[in-house]
């Protein structure tokens, strides 16, 4: 049983670990890019286009939140842009509305003028590093409440957080696996400890 019990755990460890591998590139990369700040291939914003006649829906002003985001998606096909919205600038004075729209790799910058229905739209290139760090980003909690608005970033978010316990699952697997081979034991534990005495150093370097 035993015997068995290890042949199961080694396959899926060193299954589950291929299927990761994409994943933890993705995330390894763009740690080193947020931590150099350093995002290479970005191109210089291409010239503003004008939409006229833009069809707005009639409440979008008095909305507000997530209602507010999704009127707006309604209006991205006749700006011939898709992606996911950031945020969203309302002026009252101005009868403006500003938000950017989020495609790994490229920002579009959209503002409408709400009483004349013009919408000027502005395309940069971020290049495919600036999508990493995009990627590595996007699950966190910052406007969780009008965040994951577009399809493919909801689906990330799923991969994202899968990825997370797949993680756990070959840690464990892992260590189990350790404990099981007796001559890798000594240097295994070795290795282990080195590895928390090295983290509770960097943790106790930060908090002090």
């Amino acid at each position: 049983m035993r015997k068995r019990l290890y042949v199961i755990l080694r396959d899926l460890h060193l299954y589950v670990g291929l299927f990761l591998a994409p994943f933890l590139l993705v995330f390894s990369v763009s740690v080193v890019l947020l931590v150099h700040a350093w995002l290479p291939g970005q191109a210089a914003p291409a010239p503003p286009r004008v939409v006229t006649g833009l069809p707005l829906p009639s409440n979008v002003e008095s909305l507000d939140g997530r209602a507010r985001v999704e009127a707006l998606r309604t209006v991205l096909p006749a700006l011939g842009v898709t992606g996911e919205i950031g945020f969203v600038r309302y002026s009252p004075k101005a009868h403006s509305l500003f938000f950017p729209v989020f495609v790994p790799g490229r920002e579009t910058a959209v503002d409408i003028d709400l009483k004349a229905r013009i919408a000027t739209v502005t395309q940069h290139d971020l290049g495919i590093w600036d999508g990493l760090v995009t990627l590595h980003k996007s699950p966190g909690q910052h406007l969780v409440a009008i965040r994951m608005n577009w399809f493919p970033m909801r689906a990330w978010r799923w991969f994202a957080d899968g990825t997370v316990y797949l993680i756990l699952f070959t840690t464990l697997s892992g260590l189990y696996l350790w404990t099981v081979i007796r001559a890798e034991r000594v240097p295994g534990l070795a290795l282990l400890a080195a590895g928390a005495l090295s983290f509770a150093g960097v943790v106790y370097a930060v908090i002090h």
